[in-house]
Protein backbone atom coordinates (compact mmCIF):
# COMPACT_ATOMS: atom_id res chain seq x y z
CA UNK A 1 0.00 0.00 0.00
CA UNK A 2 1.08 3.30 -0.73
CA UNK A 3 1.61 6.12 1.95
CA UNK A 4 -1.44 7.97 0.96
CA UNK A 5 -3.78 4.80 1.06
CA UNK A 6 -2.70 4.21 4.60
CA UNK A 7 -3.52 7.73 5.51
CA UNK A 8 -6.95 7.05 3.86
CA UNK A 9 -7.34 3.82 5.73
CA UNK A 10 -6.69 5.31 9.34
CA UNK A 11 -8.88 8.32 8.85
CA UNK A 12 -11.39 5.91 7.72
CA UNK A 13 -11.23 3.46 10.26
CA UNK A 14 -11.57 6.34 13.02
CA UNK A 15 -14.12 7.81 10.87
CA UNK A 16 -16.62 5.36 10.59
CA UNK A 17 -15.91 4.59 14.38
CA UNK A 18 -16.64 7.54 15.83
CA UNK A 19 -20.06 8.15 13.38
CA UNK A 20 -20.90 4.68 14.86
CA UNK A 21 -20.22 6.08 18.25
CA UNK A 22 -17.68 2.83 19.49
CA UNK A 23 -14.64 3.82 21.28
CA UNK A 24 -11.76 1.98 20.54
CA UNK A 25 -11.80 -0.02 23.23
CA UNK A 26 -15.68 -1.25 22.05
CA UNK A 27 -14.08 -1.86 18.78
CA UNK A 28 -11.26 -3.90 20.88
CA UNK A 29 -13.70 -5.63 22.36
CA UNK A 30 -15.68 -6.44 18.96
CA UNK A 31 -12.77 -7.74 16.69
CA UNK A 32 -10.42 -9.16 19.84
CA UNK A 33 -7.96 -6.75 18.47
CA UNK A 34 -6.04 -5.12 21.61
CA UNK A 35 -6.81 -1.60 22.02
CA UNK A 36 -3.47 -0.50 21.79
CA UNK A 37 -3.76 -1.92 17.96
CA UNK A 38 -6.40 0.24 17.59
CA UNK A 39 -4.95 3.32 18.14
CA UNK A 40 -1.38 2.27 16.36
CA UNK A 41 -3.55 1.55 13.69
CA UNK A 42 -5.53 5.15 13.67
CA UNK A 43 -2.23 7.17 13.95
CA UNK A 44 -0.74 5.39 11.39
CA UNK A 45 1.62 3.25 13.51
CA UNK A 46 0.65 0.13 12.10
CA UNK A 47 -1.16 -1.21 9.09
CA UNK A 48 -3.99 -3.78 9.85
CA UNK A 49 -3.82 -7.04 7.93
CA UNK A 50 -6.51 -7.97 5.84
CA UNK A 51 -7.91 -10.44 8.22
CA UNK A 52 -7.97 -7.32 10.88
CA UNK A 53 -9.56 -5.09 8.41
CA UNK A 54 -12.44 -7.42 7.62
CA UNK A 55 -13.27 -7.96 11.46
CA UNK A 56 -13.03 -4.04 12.18
CA UNK A 57 -15.59 -3.62 8.80
CA UNK A 58 -18.11 -6.50 10.23
CA UNK A 59 -17.76 -4.82 13.87
CA UNK A 60 -18.77 -1.55 12.49
CA UNK A 61 -20.89 -2.96 9.54
CA UNK A 62 -18.93 -1.12 7.03
CA UNK A 63 -17.79 -2.72 3.37
CA UNK A 64 -14.08 -3.45 3.23
CA UNK A 65 -13.88 -1.51 0.06
CA UNK A 66 -15.10 1.49 1.83
CA UNK A 67 -11.88 2.29 4.32
CA UNK A 68 -9.78 2.82 0.67
CA UNK A 69 -12.05 5.80 -0.41
CA UNK A 70 -11.18 9.08 0.32
CA UNK A 71 -13.54 10.99 2.35
CA UNK A 72 -14.92 14.43 2.81
CA UNK A 73 -13.04 15.60 5.70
Amino acid sequence: MTNSTIKILQNNIKLYRKQKGITQLRLSILTGISKDYITAIECGKRVPSIKRLILISNALNIDLYKFFIETEK
